[in-house]
């Protein structure tokens, strides 16, 4: 089979990766599209996943927005045109969605994040088949024109695709370290409504700068100067892009402002705040198991932070509630599979 990937962000890198490995080692053909992402082309550099870089990211704003997914939908389209896939796999991405209705090419497509109505919007209703975590409900995604006959549900979170195969251990830990990563700005449902969680980040730096070392890890350029600006002197901006479950494991606390490093965290034990401006069907889940504690504001964030980084006995449960409710998660990366060469 002919088989084309289109991997936007670094969640998706790691989420296909060993698919694409597992179908080339079968012997089927696979193209692996990306665009210019900063996060995204380097961490797939990291994780030695060859990318074909076809436009950019179109940053905050609507009309650029608007106007980079309109140049790179072209563009795609010439590109798919010459490889003729038989299957297109997307995490939702809006570009790859059209070329392949455009296209007549079959769209398997996954999605964990129905709060991202416009993606949703733009994406859903023309996949052939949507996979998702079974904690969405199948009413979320036919509300978006998807008949529900057309959406398989897997028992595992999305992260459970490469935390299942990840046999580094537990990073022993100096002193203590509090790792933050900040939302996703730029993200149209977010950007939209003009949410932001910096009060959130502003008390903990505050409060905690003395008691823990405090490193945030961003997601743009401007991000990265902004936080050096507000931070710099009392917290470690980590400029590269680095492997985030090594440095997930180094901390004794991570703070989320996002979903999936949320996740990681979570089911590899380590004591997991989020301070995400909007809500998760996967943090729900998560909370609910308790492996994320959900802070209500500024104030108890950093009474949280300061309680959960000095009881060693707590992080020795979450280590071992996070290991049985990972074991018991199934391998999205099966059914991908299964989904992509019955097609």
């Amino acid at each position: 089979m002919r088989i084309w990937f289109d991997i936007l962000t670094p969640k998706q890198v790691m989420f296909f990766k060993r698919a694409v490995k597992l179908l080339q080692d079968s012997g089927h053909q696979v193209l692996c599209t990306s665009r210019e992402y900063r996060e995204a082309v380097e961490l797939a550099r990291l994780k030695g996943l060859e990318l074909e870089i076809v436009g950019r990211h179109g940053g905050g704003a609507r009309y650029d927005k608007l106007r980079a997914s309109a140049e790179r939908t072209l563009n795609l389209a010439e590109r798919i045109r010459q490889f003729e896939p038989d299957v297109a796999i997307t995490f939702s991405s809006p570009e790859g969605s059209r070329v392949a209705f455009g296209l007549g090419i079959r769209h398997v497509g996954f999605n964990d994040s129905p709060h991202a109505e416009a993606v949703a919007r733009l994406t859903v209703p023309l996949m052939d088949r949507l996979l998702c975590p079974w904690v969405i409900p199948y009413s979320v995604w036919t509300r978006y024109g998807i008949s529900r006959h057309r959406i398989s549900r897997y028992r595992a979170l999305d992260v459970a695709a490469w935390l299942k195969h990840e046999t580094a251990l537990q990073a022993p830990t100096t002193g203590k370290k509090i790792l933050i990563r900040l939302e996703e700005s730029k993200a149209s449902y977010i950007a939209d409504r003009g949410l932001d969680s910096i009060k959130m980040v502003d008390s903990l730096v505050r409060e905690l700068s003395l008691k823990a070392d405090i490193s945030i890890l961003c997601r743009y350029d401007d991000q990265i100067a902004e936080a050096e600006a507000r931070y710099g002197s009392r917290a470690n901006i980590i400029k590269k892009v680095v492997d985030g479950i090594d440095l997930v494991r180094s901390v004794d606390l991570f703070v989320g402002s996002g979903g999936t490093m949320s996740a990681e965290a979570a089911l590899l034990g380590v004591p997991t705040i989020s301070i995400a401006p909007v809500r998760f069907y996967v943090d729900d889940y998560l909370v609910r198991k308790g492996l994320v504690f959900r802070a209500k504001g500024p104030e108890a964030l950093a009474r949280t932070c300061t309680k959960m980084i000095q009881d060693d006995k707590y992080r020795k449960r979450q280590v071992k509630t996070a290991a049985r409710i990972l074991s018991s998660m199934e391998d999205p990366t099966d059914r991908m599979i299964a989904a992509i060469t019955s097609a």
